[in-house]
């Protein structure tokens, strides 16, 4: 009997999306095909018909039950990556206009992160021993079913920051963070690349590149590239409702502990 997916592919979403999947995905491929879009990875994968998508209805518990199911099978087909860009399948996760009330790139961003611990509630599998559970830890990753992953939040509300707007819709693009290990990690050629694509960040921009992105692992915390401001300001400490006084007061992400997973299992 063949497995009923949650993923949709590229070519069945141009062949037969319609109504606001049809709008959103229509919006993603226009900035994907354009050539100054800056993320050469993006329009490789969007050029070959690799990109999975997943489009969310609504906020409520049986979307997001979707999400965590659609999110596992695609961490399942991550799995079997080979080590080529040619078989590496960005997840693009499109939401509603009615999912999200949002008056600007903060907004959206809350709402993001609420996705994020939303599917974390939801993961089947424990936080890996390898990745630090603290957003402040320079080995942080979003986890979900045992795999780190890169989520870049783009909002309709960037106007200045063009390379984080992909629409009239709220965007995650889910990307396993093996991937950037191996084509823009810290060496000589992943600093080739990552320099190319910040370049033609400030191009297609009209700015240069976020301060807050930087090299993982090597004092850039991950978290702050997941939703980036609309002009260029450095991230400052602030204190949260708890008394923390940080450079990760701002992060709303909470992981469970090790007990916590153990008493949920």
């Amino acid at each position: 009997m063949q497995r009923t997916t949650r993923l949709i592919s590229q070519r069945q979403a141009l062949e037969g999306a319609q109504g606001w999947h049809r709008s959103a995905f229509e919006d993603v491929a226009a900035r994907l095909a354009g050539p100054s879009f800056p993320c050469v990875f993006s329009r490789n994968a969007f050029r070959k018909e690799l990109l999975r998508l997943v489009f969310v209805e609504s906020a409520g518990p049986e979307d997001m039950r979707r999400l965590a199911e659609a999110l596992t099978e695609y961490v399942e087909l991550s799995n079997d990556w080979d080590g080529r860009l040619d078989t590496s399948y960005p997840l693009v996760v499109m939401f509603s206009a009615q999912a999200v009330t949002a008056h600007g790139v903060e907004d959206y961003h809350a709402f993001g992160w609420r996705v994020l611990q939303e599917l974390h509630r939801l993961d089947p599998a424990p936080w890996p021993g390898d990745v630090g559970r603290d957003p402040d830890s320079a080995s942080w990753s979003m986890c979900f079913n045992g795999m780190p992953l890169f989520c870049n939040m783009s909002t309709p509300a960037h106007r200045s920051r063009r390379s984080r707007n992909l629409g009239e819709h709220f965007v995650l693009v889910i990307n396993p963070r093996e991937r950037f290990d191996v084509f823009a990690g810290e060496t000589p050629s992943g600093r080739k690349v990552r320099a190319n694509i910040r370049e033609r960040v400030h191009l297609y921009d009209g700015m240069p590149h976020a301060p807050q992105l930087g090299s993982y692992s090597v004092g850039a915390l991950e978290w702050l590239q997941y939703g980036l401001p609309d002009e260029n300001t450095e991230h400052t400490e602030n204190t949260d409702d708890t008394g923390h006084t940080g450079p990760n007061a701002g992060c709303p992400f909470r992981a469970r502990t090790a007990a916590e997973t153990n008493r949920n299992s």
